[in-house]
């Protein structure tokens, strides 16, 4: 199977605001539901795609095929964000689409916040990202990591959390540097021939948006 081909099949149809499906999968590229089933598994052992326990699609990172705490509108199509990052960077993955709304909830109070993001400037708002799971562990549980990258009221409202859940500090970030963070990430991922970043290169970007300390489990 041309892994490629699914791979843009993928994420072609996340891009539609529609979740792609081994069936609907299987049926676009005119072949086998267990050639798909194969095919998922390599990207997936690749990082292009979370899989879960059905073998269906739950993450084609930045999109998303289950809630995790927030929603992205554009004009006609309608998202899961899969987690603050994420969130943020499918108005820069599809520019032609921004702005975009996303709301959520602070886990903290339940207040809700929405802002209006597109890929030109951050949005306004003394709101803060808290990452739970530092980069180093961040794919270890994937699901578990990107449910944990939210946004809340203040960092008063992160310690309130902190304390209620028993969860030690991850990295704090304010919009602008979400929004840096997500600017250029997943640059070309909606293209063939997509290469994922090496380690030193994605050390590289995140150093240049300002991430440090807590960020990396330091």
């Amino acid at each position: 199977m041309d892994i490629e081909a699914l791979r843009l099949a993928v994420y072609g149809t996340f891009a539609r605001g529609k979740v792609p499906t081994i069936a609907s999968l299987a049926e676009d590229l005119g072949t086998m539901k267990d050639d798909v089933r194969g095919g998922l598994f390599s990207l997936a052992n690749n990082r292009h795609v979370v899989l879960g326990a059905d073998g269906e699609i739950a993450m084609a990172h930045p999109f998303s095929a289950v809630p995790m705490g927030f929603s992205v509108m554009a004009r006609e199509e309608l998202w899961w964000g899969g987690c603050a990052w994420d969130s943020f960077a499918l108005p820069h993955l599809l520019p032609g689409r921004g702005p975009m709304l996303v709301a959520t909830r602070c886990p903290a109070c339940e207040r809700p916040h929405s802002w209006n993001v597109s890929n030109l400037a951050p949005p306004d708002g003394d709101q803060v990202a808290h990452f739970l799971v530092p980069v180093e562990r961040m794919w270890v549980n994937v699901l578990h990591t990107c449910s944990h990258q939210r946004i809340f009221c203040s960092e008063a409202c992160v310690d309130d959390w902190l304390a209620l859940t028993g969860r030690p500090k991850g990295a704090v970030l304010d919009l602008t540097t979400l929004w840096n963070l997500a600017q250029h990430w997943y640059d070309g991922r909606l293209e063939r021939g997509y290469r994922r970043r090496e380690p030193a290169e994605s050390a590289q970007y995140l150093r240049s948006v300002g991430l440090t300390g807590a960020f990396w489990g330091a």
